[in-house]
């Protein structure tokens, strides 16, 4: 048993005891759903190989990934926290407009991508990210691409 008393607040469980030195420190990214979805696509972009790396470790570690991958985990949020730092740094407005339409529309990307639109050719430009749909049909346009979306209330 363990000598540390756990602290409670309401239903959350608040551990206290510190990682293992061999773990790099990180801080946490701190923000809610929807700007981390109005940016996944460009975290997906530039983070791909941290994020791989995290995914390999997790399949090798045969159940114990969550605390065999730390290292890799802090990494995939290092970069996280890059793309992020480098949107509100670069396109700031955009990326306030966009999270806040997904925020205000129940998540649903259908909803904002007039805001959508403006937000991809921003980071476009300043980062040289693009959105990409991963398994996406070749012979097709993607979906935020498309002139008319099918669901929009709008018709943007």
């Amino acid at each position: 048993m363990s000598s540390r008393a756990p602290r409670f607040n309401q239903e959350v469980l608040i551990d206290t005891t510190p990682l293992p030195e061999h773990i790099p420190k990180v801080e946490e990214i701190g923000t809610s759903s929807a700007p981390l979805l109005s940016a996944a696509y460009f975290i997906g972009a530039r983070c791909k190989a941290y994020n791989d790396d995290y995914m390999v470790c997790k399949t090798e570690s045969n159940g114990r990934g969550e605390l065999d991958c730390m290292k890799e985990g802090r990494k995939v949020t290092r970069c996280a926290a890059s793309v992020l730092s480098d949107v509100n740094k670069h396109c700031l407005e955009d990326f306030r407009k966009h999270w806040l339409c997904l925020d205000n529309n129940n998540h649903q990307m259908w909803e904002c991508r007039a805001y959508e639109r403006s937000l991809n050719k921003c980071v476009f430009e300043s980062l040289k990210l693009e959105k990409i749909i991963p398994g996406a049909p070749d012979n097709e346009t993607p979906v935020h691409l498309r002139k008319r979306q099918i669901f929009s209330k709008y018709g943007t």
